[in-house]
């Protein structure tokens, strides 16, 4: 099979988009490689048609393990091949053991394509010891920037497909990310440990996307004034929750059809806000950036952020979101005076003293009761609020410190954890006959004990709970004493990965060397916000390497400048 013959057989396209051919070709040629294309290039088809192809061909070969940290995307892409009659699998936070095995017994005995997984799986040493046996023919490593300390949003957990890696040395890889400088484009190489370079990208520029940049004391006044302005889909990023929901308030009380979302929302919540969003039944979505990633929707007209980002990579990947349609759309950025004050404050609140991280490690210690020489491996279901409420500590610095000890390598702190409902059956199955139980309540005891071995001794990781009926079933069984029933809930969570010690060393990488980074990147963002001489894209494009584009002629300095020569002309 060619790849055109699988791009019509399975997605019912007769030709790929621009560089995705050549992306599947240098992927079937056996080289690892790293492919740059703006948000909704098509990056997918980039790993799956080589995975159909190869999988023709070699049966040894005809499973793609793909390394995304977005459950949602995930399950999209799961339900999407599922329904082209391509199989697929994931395995994510909260599947149970006998799930997980299920899912991997189908990738290594069916007929089954994609198998994907978070980078924190990759930590397991049973998952990692299951890789060895699956027929792996190909590495997709999805926003493969995280992998970089030089990326704007680096996560360690990535750093654990450099072992992946090295237990499959035969496998090539492939890496996928909107936004990267040069800088990052080869630190993702080198993290990767490509055999040789080989960097195929798209340019970032969009030919319907206008860049403009609003001067406005009055945010959320000037948020509504450009909505009315602009029909159609629209995000608004801020920077924080509290501001997200208070904005998305504001706005329903003049008249928007509008919701806020979150990370400190359910997965459910999340879920049912985001399908509103993209089915049109929401029509604007007031977001922090754990809004978007994954999500396709072509016929977004606008994307407006409120509050400045910290870089222009994120600015550019959300501003992204836009127009993915082909037809015109706005990427709107509202800026004052206090901005650049705030940008100021945005580097102690997330780069601390040493002094202070020092202090932060000591105090969740302490409160967690872990003593020096213990704690490895242990995890935490960690109470931000709670924590610098009894150890004196100021919330969001303190925030800040446990990412940095989880980049140095002594915690693994997950911000937004959710935890999965569990359940534990309290009562032998002989006394249930003393309890006077509806039907559903029966029935959901008896399917429990059919699915959950285990359950009467051990607190079990359940899916029933994620419909509402049965949740309600579950705390009135809980309420009577019959099981112990803990409800989903998102919070934060630390994990232990090397005993406590004395003291604590912060590498010049760790903590100087990304503290400077982030400094030049809020620094580049505030000199775009503030620049009116230079067209906006080609700024954007420059930063990412591209020096050698045109204005673009239609962002608000392109426009100001033709309006200007038009006076002089008259």
């Amino acid at each position: 099979m060619t790849p055109r013959e699988a791009l019509h057989r399975y997605f019912g396209y007769d030709s790929f988009r621009p560089l995705q051919s050549e992306i599947v070709n240098s992927v079937l040629s056996g080289r690892d490689t790293l492919a740059l294309m703006p948000t909704g290039g098509g990056k997918s088809i980039c790993f799956q048609v080589p995975t159909l192809v190869k999988a023709s061909e070699d049966e040894d070969r005809r499973l793609c393990l793909v390394i995304t940290p977005l459950i949602a995307l995930m399950k999209d892409q799961v339900e999407n091949l599922e329904a082209r009659g391509i199989h697929a699998a994931a395995i994510y936070t909260g599947m149970s053991y006998d799930r997980q095995r299920v899912a991997l017994d189908n990738c290594l005995y069916g007929p089954y394509h994609f198998l994907y997984c978070s980078p924190e799986r990759l930590e397991s040493e049973d998952f990692k010891a299951r890789l060895r046996d699956l027929p792996i023919g190909l590495i997709a490593v999805d926003e493969a920037h995280c992998i970089s300390q030089w990326g704007y949003d680096f996560r360690p957990s990535y750093l654990n497909i450099q072992k992946v890696r090295e237990t499959l040395p035969d496998v090539p890889v492939l890496a996928l990310t909107a936004t990267a400088p040069p800088e990052v484009v080869e630190d993702i190489q080198r993290r990767l440990g490509f055999a040789e370079p080989n960097v195929l990208r798209k340019s970032f520029h969009r030919e319907n996307l206008q860049y403009i940049v609003r001067r406005t004391d009055d945010k959320p006044k000037q948020v509504a004034h450009i909505l009315s302005r602009v029909a159609g889909s629209a995000i608004v990023y801020v920077r924080n929750r509290k501001r997200a929901q208070e904005l998305a308030e504001w706005l329903k009380a003049n008249g928007e059809s509008v919701n806020f979302y979150h990370a400190g929302l359910t997965t459910q919540e999340r879920n049912k806000r985001q399908e509103a969003w993209k089915d049109g039944r929401t029509r604007v979505i007031v977001a922090t950036n754990a809004f978007g990633m994954g999500i396709d929707k072509a016929d977004v007209r606008l994307v407006i952020h409120h509050d400045l980002p910290s870089s222009l990579e994120s600015y550019y990947q959300e501003a992204g979101r836009a127009g993915r349609d082909g037809e015109t759309a706005y990427a709107v950025l509202l800026y004052n005076d206090q901005d650049k004050q705030k940008a100021r404050k945005r580097v102690s609140d997330n780069y601390p003293s040493k002094e202070f991280i020092e202090k932060v490690y000591h105090n969740t210690c302490d409160f967690l009761q872990v003593g020096q020489g213990s704690g490895y491996g242990h995890s935490f279901t960690l109470h931000m609020d709670r924590l610098c409420q009894v150890m004196h500590l100021p919330l969001l610095q303190t925030y800040s410190a446990l990412h940095i000890l989880t980049q140095a390598g002594y915690f693994h702190f997950e911000e937004e954890h959710e935890t999965q409902p569990r359940v534990r059956i309290n009562v032998p199955r002989q006394q249930f006959g003393e309890y006077t139980l509806s039907t559903p309540q029966v029935e959901m005891l008896d399917y429990l004990m059919r699915h959950y071995s285990g359950i009467f001794t051990d607190l079990q990781y359940v899916h029933e709970a994620d419909d509402a009926a049965q949740h309600e079933i579950l705390v009135s069984l809980a309420k009577r004493g019959i099981l112990t029933y803990i409800p989903r809930a998102v919070g934060c969570s630390l994990t232990f990965t090397r005993d406590r010690e004395a003291d604590i060393y912060l590498s010049p990488m760790v903590y100087d060397e990304r503290q400077e980074r982030f400094v030049r990147q809020l620094r580049a963002m505030v000199e775009y916000a503030e620049q009116d001489q230079f067209c906006r894209e080609q700024l954007l494009l420059a930063y990412f390497g591209e020096n050698d584009a045109p204005p673009c002629g239609h962002c608000d300095v392109c426009r100001n400048l033709a309006t200007s020569l038009a006076h002089l002309e008259h």
